[in-house]
């Protein structure tokens, strides 16, 4: 009987086979899985990008809900995405960007010049809460030539314009919608936000006013937040996630690897892990005992305790593949009698008590312990105030109520932030300002190349900061899941090119 009904006759596979081959492609793409589980460390502080520094905020929403006139790509390169393509002037200070045409913002509104123009000058007005306001501020124009066409003249020359125009900071956004964006964004991407469920997760579903929705294969896609690095191995591990960028999987990548269920990608990161320094805060203001602190830590201790052996060391805040990347970790080595010296020179008492607030994420919550233990043996004495990421914004980041924390600065190009009046750091160097205005309005690679290096080895010698390491990424996924970006140039889940097999 079993016999009977398990084998199929000769002619029944032929006509198995005859029928399954006449089965229109559409008819086989409807049994794919078009949802999606994502999980982040972090919950988003908002969702409106230009107005927080918080990158969580990017990781749901840019390229998904929001877009911009380049994107960046997982190699760093950059292509047209709301620009169909551009022409540079000569002089590197002039944009001219050619818009894609039939493209609408969510609520039904059109993208145009007009928009670019509005979405840009107000990032870098006055009121502008944009964490690279200064990009914006330093265009000397933008010009709506007509519906499709836009001119920027910047003041400045940057050779890295192009990828700046990629980042979340360079969204361009509705006039209308700008007021509630941090709750209901509106943006021209092929994903609408459904529902936020503060402290849980946020789920975004396919639009289909999306100028290319039949391409966008993820129908629905729900990010949850989950800080702590136990709980979210266990997630992955019971499939109630299908994906986790940059989750804290070190020490469990023997069991992972082994399981067939997963894939598992390590990225290359432009990130730098720093312990930053309040350098108006006494006697921090001392370049001596700014130096006793780096020179105090044992950065592969850091690696070790903070990221789970993933992780290079750096000296400066540039990372090894870099152009122009030079090795300054011998400036400042893990070395505490002189340490200990230094302090004393600095005529320093100790016991010296520090505050180091520290965000959610295990990187800084498990490497901050790592460094206070490594401060206590010179004599510093470390008190840690665990906060949320939030907090964390508005305490350290806004009001510099801080002596030093640990933190990791994502962007690829943001050396001028040491050239910034007023950023948390309180860093404020003529010789430095000098260096980077250089570096900025050289045109040629070489020379740029060169003043990168001395960027370099001068954040070094001032110990603006303990420069700690240079993360490498990993993400855990389900094995069926196409599309993940091998590497992470920008914190970015771009959920439009991700597929089920």
């Amino acid at each position: 009987m079993l016999k009977r009904r398990t084998i199929l006759t000769r002619s029944a596979l032929a006509a198995f086979a005859t029928t399954s081959l006449a089965l229109p492609q559409a008819a086989l793409a409807q049994g794919r899985k078009d949802t999606l589980v994502m999980a982040m460390a972090l919950e988003p502080t908002g969702l409106d990008p230009t107005a927080s520094a918080a990158s969580a905020i990017a990781e749901v929403t840019l390229y998904n809900v929001y877009e911009t006139l380049t994107k960046i790509n997982s190699d760093g390169s950059v292509s047209p995405l709301l620009a169909e393509s551009w022409e540079v002037s000569p002089d590197l200070r002039t944009y001219t960007f050619k818009l894609r045409k039939g493209v609408r913002f969510q609520n039904g509104e059109p993208f145009n010049a007009q928009a670019v123009k509005f979405s840009f000058q107000r990032a870098g007005s006055d009121k502008s809460t944009n964490k690279d306001k200064r990009t914006f501020a330093t265009m000397e124009s933008v010009t709506a030539f007509d519906e499709h066409t836009v001119v920027i003249i910047n003041r400045e020359l940057d050779p890295d314009f192009l990828f700046l125009m990629g980042q979340a900071t360079a969204i361009i956004v509705e006039p209308r919608s700008v007021e509630d964006n941090a709750n209901k964004p509106v943006g021209t991407g092929p994903y609408k936000v459904d529902n936020w469920s503060k402290g849980s997760s946020v789920t975004l579903s396919k639009w289909d006013g999306f100028r290319n929705a039949a391409g966008v294969r993820i129908r629905k896609v729900v990010f949850r937040f989950i800080p702590d690095p136990a709980a979210q191995i266990a997630a992955l591990l019971s499939g109630d996630v299908d994906a986790f960028p940059r989750v804290a999987a070190g020490r469990s990548m023997p069991r992972i690897k082994s399981d067939p269920r997963f894939q598992v990608i390590l990225s290359g990161s432009r990130a730098k892990t720093i312990l930053a320094i309040n350098n108006k805060k006494k006697p921090l203001d001392d370049v001596r005992v700014r130096r006793a602190i780096a020179m105090a830590i044992d950065r592969k201790a850091v690696i070790e305790g903070a990221a789970e052996g993933y992780g290079t060391p750096i000296g400066a805040h540039y990372v090894p593949g870099a152009p122009g990347y030079v090795d300054v970790t011998a400036v400042n080595p893990y070395n505490v009698e002189k340490a200990r010296a230094l302090l004393k020179e600095a005529g320093v008492s100790t016991p010296l008590e520090l505050s180091m607030p520290l965000a959610p994420p295990p990187y800084a919550r498990q490497g901050g312990e790592v460094i206070a233990a490594q401060l206590a043996r010179i004599g510093i004495i470390v008190k840690i105030q665990n906060v949320e990421m939030a907090q964390w914004l508005s305490g350290v980041y806004a009001n510099k109520n801080y002596d030093v924390t640990l933190i990791s600065h994502a962007e690829p190009f943001d050396m001028g932030n040491f050239s910034r009046p007023g950023y948390y750091w309180n860093y404020d160097s003529p010789r430095f300002a000098d260096l980077y205005n250089k570096y900025k309005n050289a045109p040629r690679a070489a020379d740029r190349i060169k003043l990168v290096g001395d960027i370099q080895r001068l954040l070094a010698e001032d110990s603006v900061h303990a420069f700690l390491y240079q993360p490498q990424w990993i993400t855990v996924a389900n094995k069926n899941i196409k599309g993940l970006w091998k590497d992470m140039p920008i914190f970015v889940n771009d959920v439009s090119a991700l597929s089920w097999s």
